[in-house]
């Protein structure tokens, strides 16, 4: 037989023990003619029931999540007070119908032992275990073994202190040593304590997912200490109000194999708010009941105290709910609240920070920037059908933030969505300065890469041709002085060759420079070395310039001389244009523009000679745009006189 296969038949096997043990209780109680009263008074009713609760939702767990303890202590939670009221009415038939002695005992015995084991072992013990099956963290394994411990001495306490029934004596009527039974009577303590403690460690550890589970059984728990509280307070009470219980074992099944199926935050928030409510509204008209008795001596008492009452209701509603939201959904009911704790974060320059702010603040389970459909940074576990907010920054989207709505939720509520909008425009300024500081990193890596090639470039030129030039021209000016005397007309030779490679050297010392800074910007200006360039391209170019321009940044003239040599060069190759015109205007900063008469043939497609001119722009802190108008081409650059340093 399989392991599965087992589980299965062992589970299945231990329900239908529980189911026995309830018909049994039934058929007893219905043959014995017991008055209804007396099933309640003796726990009988509450007895199966919660027993049937418990081993009902620990027999499906523990057949759908087989290895997970907290199925199987829930299971035997059940069976140990059901085994209680069926040895209580099987020992009720037994001594209607004069069983033996023994047998009674035996019954008797199994009455008062079963039911505490339930209580304080296997239920602390399942609360301490959920919703993982395991212990908070290893640390925490010494907890258990003091739970199981208690538990024992509580079973025996509690089944040696019995009394007899119509006679009958228990097996285990016997004295316990004191500091055993001190312990046993710890037991309920420790084990509320050890589960409490578990839980709210977990709470505060855990994720999304983790905290949803946790809510429901905190749901659960509410509810019947609600119901329950003031009978265990003052004592008496309806014992039906234990009824409640078996919500806690319904709430544990249901965070374990569908905790999405609702919102239970908002469930948990309406029930703790009308909870409290209904608490602070009996105390309070108590204590004004009781005020007002004294003072006016039972003359209008209840209407003064009812009229307090109505009109304090509401502002305490709207604070209670205030502060429960606050507690399940975060700072969504206050935006500036939201905004300052983000605003830490943004303060840091630290987006993953700002995402794990914004979870936080509205308790999202997922919260992402992307730009261009890349995820920048992330926070959560990602959601099927998540909900993105537009980050717009001057009018241009630079990004969304794309956050998951809560698990149970379709959709945001309207207060987390006005947040959201909130806490775009920082964001979004946010995303923009990474974006820029991510294109600043790019663009000097570009000018890093530029320079170092250029050098090798000097150095290659220099090594490989001016170097090798120079060295021979000077051999050859040895030899010819060697020949002056002996041979003059070799050395007439020799000194004629070594003119032409130094004529050589000499040119190419030339280029080399003129590729550093174009000369015709020293001989001619700006304006002049633009019509000189243009002079030699097989189209008509005009250049149109004030008749003295200011002295300029050399990096910004050698840019814009670059820039309009490009950009005409490109009108000459690709244009199909016949006239182009260079206008050059210089206040604040030197504005080029460059205009063809060429045909508009859609859309340009950035090039070598575009991403370069974009380049040599951005490199000086400046600005170029490109593009065909129905009148032709038109490049447009413009160059701060402020060279960054």
């Amino acid at each position: 037989m399989s392991a599965a296969r087992w589980h299965r038949t062992t589970a299945w096997g231990l329900c239908a023990v529980a189911a026995v043990e309830v018909l049994t209780v039934v058929a007893v109680s219905l043959g014995q003619r017991v008055a209804a009263g007396d099933l309640v008074d003796s726990y009988v009713v509450t007895n199966t029931a919660i027993g049937l609760g418990f081993a009902v939702c620990g027999g499906i767990l523990a057949t759908q999540r087989p290895g997970n303890p907290v199925g199987w202590l829930l299971l035997a939670a059940g069976l140990a007070p059901l085994t209680t009221a069926a040895a209580g009415q099987v020992e009720l038939y037994g001594a209607t119908h004069h069983w033996p002695d023994p047998v009674l005992r035996a019954l008797l015995s199994v009455f008062y032992v079963a039911w505490p084991w339930g209580i304080c072992m296997f239920w602390p013990l399942a609360l301490q275990l959920f919703p993982t099956g395991r212990p908070v963290s290893p640390r925490w394994r010494w907890v258990l073994g003091v739970t199981v411990l208690f538990g024992a001495l509580f079973a025996l306490a509690m089944s040696t202190e019995s009394e007899p029934v119509r006679g009958i004596h228990s097996y285990l009527e016997f004295a316990v040593p004191g500091p055993l039974a001190f312990l046993g009577n710890l037991a309920p303590l420790f084990s509320l304590l050890a589960a409490l403690t578990g839980l709210v460690v977990r709470y505060r550890r855990g994720d999304e997912q983790l905290r949803r589970q946790l809510l429901w059984l905190v749901l659960a728990v509410t509810v019947a200490v609600a119901l329950n509280l003031p009978r265990w307070l003052v004592g008496g009470g309806p014992i039906l109000l234990l009824l409640a219980v078996p919500l806690v074992p319904v709430a544990i099944t249901i965070a374990i194999l569908r905790h999405q199926l609702l919102d239970i935050r908002l469930v948990l928030s309406r029930t703790v708010l009308y909870v409290l409510l209904t608490a602070a509204v009996i105390a309070a008209y108590a204590g004004l009941l009781a005020a007002f008795d004294a003072l006016l001596r039972g003359s209008g008492a209840p209407v003064l105290a009812t009229l307090v009452i109505a009109l304090a209701f509401n502002p305490a509603r709207v604070r209670l709910q205030r502060g429960v939201d606050r507690l399940l959904y975060g700072a969504r009911s206050d935006p500036v609240r939201a905004v300052s704790r983000v605003g830490a974060r943004l303060a840091a320059d630290d987006l993953a920070g700002v995402l794990e702010g914004t979870r936080e603040a509205l308790r999202l389970p997922f919260a992402a920037l992307r730009r261009d459909g890349y995820e920048l940074a992330a926070s959560g576990q990602p959601q099927a059908d998540p909900h993105a907010v537009p980050l717009v920054f001057r009018g241009a989207r630079v990004g969304e933030l794309v956050v998951g709505v809560r698990p149970g939720d379709r959709r945001l509520a309207a207060a987390d969505l006005a947040v959201l909008d909130l806490l775009a425009a920082p964001l979004a300024a946010a995303l923009h300065a990474a974006t820029l500081a991510e294109e600043v990193q790019a663009s000097r890596e570009r000018i890093v890469a530029a320079r170092e090639e250029e050098r090798r470039r000097l150095h290659r030129e220099v090594h490989d041709g001016l170097g090798p030039a120079l060295t021979g021209a000077g051999f050859k000016a040895d030899a010819a002085h060697n020949l002056v005397a002996g041979a003059p007309d070799r050395a007439a030779a020799l000194l004629t060759e070594l003119r032409r490679d130094i004529r050589d050297a000499i040119d190419d010392l030339r280029r080399l420079v003129y590729g550093l800074r174009p000369p015709a910007l020293d001989e001619l200006g700006l304006a002049g070395a633009l019509r000189r360039h243009g002079e030699a391209l097989p189209l008509t170019v005009t250049v149109e310039a004030p008749a003295t321009l200011p002295v300029l940044p050399a990096a910004v003239e050698v840019a814009a001389y670059r820039i309009g040599t490009e950009a005409l060069t490109n009108v000459a190759r690709h244009a199909r244009a016949r006239t182009a015109r260079v206008e050059l205007v210089v206040d604040s900063a030197v504005r080029m523009t460059v205009l063809d008469d060429g045909p508009a043939d859609g859309a340009w497609t950035p090039g070598v000679g575009l991403t370069s001119i974009r380049e040599r722009a951005a490199e000086l802190g400046g600005t170029c745009t490109a593009g065909p108008t129905p009148t032709g081409g038109r490049v447009t650059a413009v160059l701060p006189l402020a060279v960054p340093s």
